[in-house]
């Protein structure tokens, strides 16, 4: 059972109980996707690779936010964006709606992407002509796919609450499908993930975290 919880940017999370802890930072879940996932990841990637096509695989789709920021963003800047995202535990539709999300982003892409969410769990949609989402219901250790991404954002609950999703076999199994110069980035940073990162090939960047949180890390794929 998820919990709707404001936070403090005025922008809403969901507080999931059976884990015990929210999808997003308390300090504001809209800064927080904006600032680790959007600024340091999505627009790096964009710099990175200027093809006009950006590939992204999400670790916990989760409320989706990570999802729309992107896609908004890359339709403003005309940029075709293939968004694929790992979630073992789906929220309904209904708790998806109650975030209230779709006031950061164009009307479109928030009515396309509720329209269309169960249907994503079952095959790649449309949510825009150049924004397509693909939300594989599967854990990460099961996920195999021979596609190389540019980007992956790593969104998983806390160490705390989920360490099974921080061990240093998940992060591995997770670098395997970033390609050369792809990069990886979380809202997390600790001694063990840098060095699980750097045992896979990864530079590591430490940048400031979003508020609330004093670092996080981005890494790049050797």
């Amino acid at each position: 059972m998820n919990k709707l919880t404001p936070t403090a940017d005025g922008s809403n999370t969901l507080y999931n109980e059976s884990i015990g802890e929210h999808y997003h930072s308390k300090h504001g879940a809209l800064q927080e996707s904006k600032h680790v996932f959007i600024a340091a990841g999505l627009e790096h990637a964009v710099a990175r690779f200027p093809d006009q096509e950006i590939n992204v695989l999400e670790v916990g789709f989760g409320t989706g936010l990570n999802f729309l920021l992107s896609a908004a963003y890359c339709a403003w800047h005309h940029i075709k964006l293939k968004y694929t995202s790992l979630e073992a535990f789906p929220l309904t539709n209904e708790e998806l709606e109650s975030t209230g999300y779709g006031q950061y982003i164009p009307a479109e892409i928030w009515a396309s992407m509720v329209h269309n969410y169960g249907k994503a769990m079952q095959q790649s949609v449309n949510i825009l002509p150049d924004q397509q989402l693909r939300i594989m219901h599967t854990y990460l250790h099961r996920y195999q796919t021979e596609q190389l991404f540019d980007l992956v954002y790593f969104d998983a609950f806390s160490v705390q609450h989920q360490p099974e999703m921080w061990t240093d076999e998940i992060i591995a199994h997770t670098c395997q499908f970033l390609k050369p110069g792809g990069i990886f980035v979380t809202y997390a940073i600790t001694g063990k993930l840098k060095r699980a990162l750097k045992s896979n090939g990864f530079t590591i960047e430490k940048l400031p975290g979003a508020p609330g949180k004093r670092e996080m890390l981005r890494a790049i794929k050797d």
